[in-house]
């Protein structure tokens, strides 16, 4: 079994390159690419990182909706497989900013981990900053790790839930997509969805709460929430398939929030033909009563 890192605890659920680059290679140190999309199979890493495949096996295959969650033995499984042991600590890091890697932090977290933190800016301010990289594929482990999952109910939530804290006067549900996804102004980029929003919803798009894909500093992630917020301390978030919306869970967490949950199906789910309620516009909606 691994050893945590002989440099000190976290300073929390997001560290700067400062904080990352002279710890490379401590024991009990694990660093992961949570990228999607065209960035998975980045020809570039931070030396030794591993391989956090939301698009491949850390996503539920066996439905029909992207990116949920799998079960925790599937979990389990996979985490063991990248070497971890529930003694590290796990680095976070996505090849856009803070986008998907903000995913991979709240599915740990959901299952029991919380020796997670998310890499501010990502790749690229690690490589702006002149910081070493390594060429080819993900570094495989060099064993299995112990790592066992302890899910955590609430942090990751379904339609029941969301419809509940729409109606929940202490309750606020954001939604983190584009302002004209959220509207109806635009097409859902999967095809058969509705478009618009849940009614009583707020807009945060998941990119107002950072600049240059690092996230804003905490006075301006506690304002932008509280605008829309107001008092209420309970959060839910949704954004098209789950990832993105965990963005908006981590600007929350650092804002000093704590009553927080993720959306599992997201708009993929709720966007679909069904009996659950659907509206357009621009209005920033809170509780419907």
């Amino acid at each position: 079994m691994s050893t945590r890192p002989t440099s000190g605890p976290l300073p929390g659920p997001l560290v700067g390159t400062g904080w990352l680059a002279p710890r490379l290679g401590e024991p009990g140190l694990v660093i992961v690419d949570a990228s999607v999309g065209a960035h998975r199979d980045a020809k570039q890493r931070i030396p030794g990182a591993r391989s956090f495949d939301i698009d491949g096996a850390l996503s539920d295959h066996s439905g029909a909706l992207p990116h949920t969650m799998p079960g925790s033995n599937a979990f389990t499984e996979e985490m063991r497989s990248l070497g971890i042991d529930d003694t590290d600590t796990v680095i976070v890091y996505d090849g856009v900013g803070i986008y998907s890697s903000a995913r991979a932090w709240w599915m740990l977290r959901a299952m029991g981990f919380d020796r997670a933190a998310v890499l501010d800016g990502g790749l690229p301010a690690w490589a702006a900053d002149g910081l070493p990289l390594e060429d080819g594929g993900p570094v495989p482990a060099a064993r299995c790790g112990d790592f066992t999952a302890r899910p955590r109910p609430g942090l990751l939530v379904g339609s029941g839930e969301v419809t509940a804290a729409l109606a929940d006067p202490a309750s606020a549900v954001f939604d983190a997509r584009s302002r004209d996804r959220f509207s109806g102004a635009a097409a859902e980029p999967r095809p058969g969805l509705r478009g618009g929003h849940m009614p009583g919803a707020a807009n945060l798009p998941f990119g107002e709460i950072q600049h240059d894909g690092r996230m804003l500093p905490v006075t301006e992630l506690r304002a932008a929430f509280s605008a829309l917020a107001g008092d209420r301390e309970r959060m839910v978030f949704s954004c098209g398939s789950g990832v993105t919306a965990c963005v908006l869970a981590l600007g929350a967490e650092l804002a000093g929030y704590r009553e927080l949950s993720v959306y599992d199906g997201s708009w993929s789910e709720w966007g679909l033909p069904s009996d659950l309620p659907v509206v357009t516009g621009t209005e920033n909606g809170g509780p419907q009563l």
